[in-house]
């Protein structure tokens, strides 16, 4: 498709012509007109594009013009992005040079020779255009024979209402096909029968296989039956060392650094030995039984009655896996498909609106012939048609009658050409994702960005406006999301495309998007097919060589060479880049080399100067090349998890555009060049690392240069604040400006000062915006006098802070949520020091009265956790309980999760927080006298907890369950409420 980037083009044609008369340059004489009629061009095509786009699809000669098109667009952009390039390296160099007084005479002595090589440049670049303006030209005059119809302007993203994701996990139409399976997977067999079941779930695409399976997978009878669970998606293409992997990784929470397959079959044989499992394969294409068997035979080593179950498009599957029991998997009927798609469709109506479409509303739904995915997307389309007659236009669209063979879902078209252009062209990128993909939100909106595909919201932020187009797909349901508990806010979400939907991406991006396997005939295939590919991902297994060459692919934006290795990676052979490997890449946007176990990276990466995003993690690199330094175009620096990175370019801080170096889990990295307090436009910096050595300091970061970088987003980690001497230093971070931090971590180790310099603590003054504070290898004798102050905190940890032997009063902060303290040696009584007095500012009634909300200490913490706290001899709560009715506080009144391990002298827990705050669930682990006081099932003590356990919600008996599955409760397999051990 020719228009993802028509708007792009027109973006930069009119930023070139602004920078040109800002800075005074021009090209040859005439090319200004030559944009200018390339703009009236361009303006032309863009407003018959909506038109085109969909005729396409019935008319070949339509597409064939498209495809020109979008060749024409495509060399305009890469000619734009030369000239960009060069303006930029331009105002770099002088920057540079204006910098350093010395070679000022050299630059006015070499400006004859730069201008001779500037106007060259610019004359190529103006002999470009011409060429450009000339196809350009033609294309357009043969545009008015089609009689395209015009649209001119487009509506940006429909913005959700607070209330508008609906939530749609109640699956309509499948409580048969649900108990069935239940039925199935709890059955024990017959005597004699194989140990081990394999039950298939066998329908088309969009038909909710995948679905129902995670409904019976988190059945409460199937968790309580199975005490060993995992879930894997299969998917295209098979890979037996992958599935086996990621198999083992569900099972004990960590992927393990083997990379035989053998060894992995046999570590997954030990792991599941005798124990009763139920392993869900999801998505299975393959029927090469071969490549299959040595997987199914290693199940056979768990306990009789464990299971697989399997969903599949493909009964031969079924077959081969010799399933017994196979469920084929119908249409939704007509009553449950218009319940699924009126949920959506007509939430948030009035009664008078819902009769009003109710009949139409009907109409449509049975044309979804029972397709959950299609009346899934086609309601969230509805959702934002307001009219009856924009409902009439969908349910007579022609779309619907779009032939088979055309390999389209036609409900999913008619919401994509619902969508704003700009949107449009983000979701059609995605066609570069294998299928099954994982993709993290965050990674995605950075990508766009490097493609060009964003622009500046009303904040200036391109993150912004990539969120909310992010947001709108995700409303009209082109992808799933899923929930990452262990990221951080802005890090928090991945998302997944269905097969179908991902299907339609490639549609539209087919001829510029490849995704491809890697093998001995690579270089052959790509040059015989993929010569004009714009986009191109290689899959990558274990025991194929690197690349040494890509063919005739000169045309990228994109390049992903996708593997599956693990860190730590084992070097070989077989992972090295050729030297030449980037030759022919000039127009690159987008490289992902991650995860492919390489060791250098060679200096010629900065032929790449059109590079914007570049992904390293996870690679065993122990420096770059300065060279990198080069890429004056780079927005993204992924370098996470390279753990013997020692340090990053010393030249960093000429990356003038660099808005998101990630430089976390990186163990081996020791200090960071002074350039990088210098980035204007950095909003990401996931580690900031302070040294103790005075050699060199001033070319190294110390805690000042953090001072101007007040635009950092989402979360820093800053490491070695042991090594800030005083106050004064400890200021200059002017961390209390940087308001659109959500994490932060403080590192204070090396303890260096002797009762840890509470002073320096002090002076960090954070500010009060902060949602999530990791405080760790803390010297002081009492914690930091802001913490209290930090009123919008939600989760907040203490952690190796030995010589702390009182708590502020945490009490106070209302937003927190998550507490935990970690290795406190130092406490020896948790008292009411702790609670504090309830703030009652801005809380009174209207009687004068306190509100509820401002009589409570821990007004909104729902999870608290306390492990390795060796001194810790009692906890007191008392003093404060005196009832409600005499306006005393509650004390935690949303109290669900109390955690307590490895406290070894802590003999009771407070009446107060057994009996009169709502715990579901309480964990007490490795804690001796504890145990002695709440293992016996008989007393006093067992009374105060008993009730928790009958609370569960997972099991009747309030089981006390023994160390020995202590790591499945973790691992979610099943839960209990009470685990003393």
């Amino acid at each position: 498709m020719s228009d993802p980037i028509l708007s792009a083009v027109l973006t930069q044609l009119g930023s070139i012509l602004e920078t040109q008369v800002r800075q005074e340059l021009k090209l040859v004489v005439g090319v200004d007109k030559d944009i200018e009629n390339l703009k009236t061009t361009l303006r032309s095509i863009e407003a018959v594009m909506v038109d085109a786009e969909k005729k396409q699809v019935k008319d070949n000669s339509v597409e064939q013009w498209l495809q020109r098109l979008q060749e024409v667009v495509y060399d305009m952009d890469d000619v734009l992005n030369e000239w960009n390039t060069a303006l930029l390296k331009t105002e770099t160099q002088e920057l540079e040079d204006s910098a350093t007084p010395h070679k000022k005479v050299c630059f006015f002595i070499s400006s004859p020779c730069l201008c001779f090589s500037r106007v060259a440049k610019r004359r190529d670049i103006a002999l470009k255009i011409q060429v450009i303006n000339r196809n350009l030209d033609l294309i357009a005059g043969e545009k008015d024979r089609y009689n395209f119809t015009t649209v001119t302007g487009y509506e940006g993203p429909v913005r959700a209402k607070t209330t508008s994701f609906v939530d749609v996990a109640k699956v309509r139409g499948r409580d048969g096909d649900e108990a069935t399976l239940v039925d199935q997977l709890l059955m024990q067999g017959s005597r004699g029968m194989r140990p081990l079941h394999t039950i298939s779930i066998v329908g088309m695409g969009g038909i909710g296989k995948t679905t129902l399976a995670q409904l019976v997978y988190r059945s409460e009878q199937v968790k309580a039956h199975f005490p060993t669970m995992s879930w894997v998606c299969v998917s295209e293409p098979f890979d037996d060392l992958r599935v086996a992997k990621a198999i083992v990784e569900s099972l004990e929470g960590s992927a393990p650094n083997l990379f035989e397959l053998e060894t992995v079959l046999g570590r997954l044989r030990d792991r599941i030995k005798g124990q009763k499992f139920l392993l869900v394969l999801d998505d299975v294409w393959t029927e090469d039984y071969e490549r299959l068997e040595p997987l199914i035979s290693s199940l056979s080593s768990g306990a009789p009655g464990s299971k697989v179950l399997v969903t599949t498009r493909n009964e031969r599957v079924a077959q081969m896996m010799e399933s017994s029991y196979l469920l084929r998997l119908g249409e939704l009927t007509e009553e449950d498909c218009w319940s699924l798609f009126s949920q959506l469709a007509l939430s948030e109506r009035s009664q008078k609106d819902i009769q009003e479409l109710k009949d139409i509303g009907m109409r449509i739904a049975s044309k979804c012939k029972g397709l959950p995915l299609a009346a899934k997307t086609i309601g969230s389309l509805m959702r934002f048609k307001t009219s009856l007659q924009d409902w009439k236009n969908v349910l007579e669209s022609d779309m619907w009658d779009l032939e088979a063979k055309k390999g389209i879902f036609p409900p999913l078209l008619l919401s994509y050409y619902d969508l704003p252009l700009p949107v449009k062209r983000c979701f059609s990128y995605c066609a570069i994702f294998p299928q099954d993909y994982e993709i993290e939100a965050d990674n995605i909106i950075k990508l766009w960005m490097a493609q060009g595909y964003l622009s500046a919201n009303g904040t200036g932020e391109m993150e912004a406006t990539g969120r909310e187009y992010l947001n709108t797909l995700v409303m009209r349901s082109f992808f799933q999301m899923k929930k990452d508990k262990d990221k951080g806010r802005d890090n928090a979400t991945r998302l997944k495309m269905h097969d179908m939907v991902l299907d339609l991406a490639r549609y539209l991006r087919k001829n510029e998007s490849y995704v491809m396997e890697v093998d001995g005939r690579l270089v052959h295939r790509i040059n015989s097919s993929c010569d004009k590919a714009r986009h191109l991902t290689l899959i990558r297994s274990e025991d194929v060589h690197f690349p040494l060459s890509i063919g005739n692919v000169g045309k990228l934006h994109t390049f992903w060479v996708q593997s599956f290795y693990d860190s730590p990676p084992i070097v070989s052979e077989v992972d090295r880049i050729s030297p030449d490997f980037f030759d022919g890449l000039v127009h690159l946007k987008a490289l992902d080399l991650s995860r492919n176990r390489l060791c250098e990276l060679s200096e010629e990466i900065d032929k790449l100067t059109n590079l914007r995003y570049l992904n390293l993690s996870h690679n065993p690199f122990w420096e770059l090349p300065e060279t990198v330094c080069d890429l004056y175009n780079l927005q993204t620096l992924k370098l996470v998890a390279c753990d013997h990175l020692r340090q990053v370019p010393k030249g960093i801080g000429k990356l003038r555009n660099l808005r998101h170096l990630e430089i976390d889990r990186t163990g081996s990295l020791r200090t960071l060049p002074k350039g990088i307090g210098m980035l204007p436009s950095l909003q990401t910096l996931t580690k900031f690392v302070l040294a103790g050595v005075t050699d060199g300091e001033e070319t190294i970061c110390t805690i000042g240069d953090l001072s101007s970088l007040n635009q950092l987003h989402g979360c820093l980690r800053i490491e070695g604040l042991g090594y800030v001497a005083n106050a004064d230093q400890a200021e200059k971070a002017q961390l209390k400006n940087k308001k659109h931090l959500a994490e932060l971590h403080l590192d204070f180790n090396p303890q260096l000062q002797a009762g840890g310099r509470t002073d320096v603590a002090d002076a960090l003054q954070l500010c009060s915006d902060l949602q999530t504070l990791h405080l760790s290898f803390y010297g002081g004798a009492r914690l930091p006098v802001w913490m209290t102050s930090l009123n919008n905190l939600r989760k907040l940890r203490l952690q190796d802070c030995p010589n702390c032997t009182t708590l502020p009063p945490l009490g106070r902060l209302a937003s927190l949520e998550n507490l935990c303290l970690e290795n406190m040696h130092g406490l020896k009584i948790i008292g009411t020091e702790l609670f504090g007095a309830p703030d009652l500012g801005g809380c009174m009634q209207t009687n004068g009265a306190p509100s509820t909300a401002a009589l409570a200490i821990f007004p909104k913490l729902k999870k608290l956790k306390f492990a390795g706290m060796s001194s810790w001899e009692k906890w007191d709560m008392t003093c404060k309980d005196r009832g409600a009715k005499e306006g005393n506080p509650s004390i935690m009144p949303y109290l669900r999760y109390l955690k307590l391990s490895d406290c070894s002298k802590l003999n009771t827990l407070p009446d107060h927080l057994l009996e009169k705050t709502p715990i579901r669930k309480l964990y007490i682990h490795n804690c001796p006298l504890l145990q002695q006081q709440y293992q016996k099932r008989i007393g006093e003590h067992w009374t105060k907890i008993s009730h928790i356990s009958r609370t569960s919600s997972s099991t009747s008996t309030g089981d006390v369950f023994p160390l020995r599955i202590i790591g499945c409760l973790f691992a979610s397999s099943y839960t209990t409420n009470v685990s003393v051990v």
